[in-house]
């Protein structure tokens, strides 16, 4: 976004179509002149700004994370120093592990380690509360940010949301809680971002959050993708009682249950190309941190090809502080986690798919400055993408207009055997015609 924006709320954000709906502005906003309601037509949420309340003091854009992110001044903040791993960020130790209470690992997205952590931090009394989601019981198709401070309310916010989320709304509710309390806060890299923004600007909020758990997102999916899936299924939003996009062991896998009393499971709907290819919001295609380089410690699933016969699931964990890896030791000290080592080829092999996101985000930047339309701002500047990002980047940009029109989604599965076709022949053309130099060009 330009640097010369002279329009300083976060309605300048709305109109260049960067806004990541990670409701920091909402939270942070000390006239309450902000809310995030759900555009349904673009499937995100969107900040409305109540412009008599609004004394156009500029915290909302300041803190947003969607026009610009100052990697290199926050690294500097949190860690001290910039990072020396361009893909994985400041890291202090890289592990795999697990919850060792079965219930949790089993019932959680990949392990179980962040439900489990944050439980054993609130009984050490390490945390008084943490800012966690649930899905609303009276709309279960709607995420629920809210400070947890009892294990039952942890648990009751497990499980991946494969949705837009506005978890920094609940900012508001630590900024108005109990002179020396401590909370946590668990979120997707855009919330860790505005959070970290947010804690610069806000001493108070500093004090007040004293644990940062990320977690890895190649990207979150809009609205409309539950949409289309129940569209698929001819389920009706009205006869859902409750809707989990993960949990129950290894594997993504959608369960339903219906207010009959039916339930309807849909495993490994993520991977399936009609979904995770498609429904990407604008904004998550020119995210430069998939794998949450700001927080305390990151969590994501841990796709090693040794784990190939694991059943009940694993997290990858990424310590960047002392005060993530004392937690982590402390809980493994206690047998309440059990967390093993290893290598950083190894995450990087677990999270090749969205680490490569990382890589190739210029590419997609590009493609958006070509169309003339605003593109966020970092520092430091984003590196040089292999040649072959462009075209995958521009089939990224048609599959999100495609997805987005409800009109045409009978025609996702014509667009997906294109965009497959099209793949095959550009893996054919490069690995088995080019020469090798050409190829090493190519490819970066």
């Amino acid at each position: 976004m330009s640097e010369t924006e002279t329009e300083k709320t976060i309605e300048s954000v709305v109109k260049a179509s960067l806004c990541t709906g990670c409701g920091t502005c909402v939270g942070i906003c000390p006239q309450d002149a902000i809310e995030l309601a759900i555009d349904h037509r673009k499937g995100i949420y969107v900040p409305k700004l109540d412009k008599e309340r609004c004394t156009e003091c500029g915290l909302c854009f300041d803190v947003c994370p969607g026009h610009s992110v100052d990697f290199k001044q926050l690294n500097l903040n949190i860690f001290g120093k910039e990072p020396e791993d361009i893909l994985l960020g400041t890291y202090l130790n890289c592990y795999i592990g697990h919850a060792t209470d079965y219930d949790i690992r089993y019932n959680s997205a990949s392990g179980g380690l962040v439900t489990a952590l944050l439980i054993f931090a609130l009984e050490e009394g390490i945390i008084d509360g943490a800012l966690v989601t649930r899905m609303k019981k009276d709309k279960p198709l709607e995420p629920e940010p809210f400070i947890a401070r009892t294990r039952e309310e942890v648990v009751s916010a497990s499980k991946s949301k494969y949705c837009p989320v506005p978890a920094n709304v609940a900012l508001k509710e630590i900024l108005k809680a109990k002179e020396g309390e401590k909370f946590a806060v668990v979120g997707l890299p855009c919330h860790i971002h505005g959070v970290r923004k947010a804690e610069a600007v806000n001493k108070k909020l500093e004090s007040k959050v004293v644990l940062h758990l990320g977690l890895f997102c190649n990207h979150t999916p809009s609205f409309i993708a539950t949409k289309y899936i129940l569209h698929k299924m001819k389920v009706k939003t009205e006869d859902i009682e409750v809707l989990n996009y993960r949990g129950g062991g290894v594997g993504v896998t959608m369960r339903i249950n219906l207010k009959d009393g039916n339930c309807l499971s849909i495993p490994e709907y993520w991977n399936s190309s009609s979904f995770g290819s498609l429904f990407y919001p604008k904004r998550c295609m020119l995210c430069y941190d998939q794998n949450c380089e700001l927080a305390d410690i990151s969590f994501g699933d841990a796709w090693l090809r040794e784990l190939k016969g694991e059943q009940i699931g694993k997290s990858l964990i990424g310590s960047r502080t002392k005060v993530g890896e004392k937690l982590l030791q402390k809980a493994l000290a206690k047998k309440r986690i059990e967390i093993t080592i290893i290598t950083e080829n190894q995450v990087i092999q677990a999270q090749r798919g969205s680490l490569y996101r990382k890589k190739s985000v210029k590419a997609r930047m590009s493609l958006f400055e070509l169309l003339r339309k605003e593109t966020p701002a970092y520092n430091p500047v984003v590196p040089k993408p292999r040649a072959v990002a462009y075209p995958q980047g521009a089939l990224c940009y048609i599959g999100a207009y495609f997805s987005s029109k409800r009109h045409l989604w009978g025609l996702l599965h014509i667009a997906d055997s294109i965009k497959s076709l099209f793949m095959s022949l550009l893996r054919f053309v490069v690995y088995r015609i080019l020469p090798p130099r050409l190829r090493e060009r190519i490819l970066g």
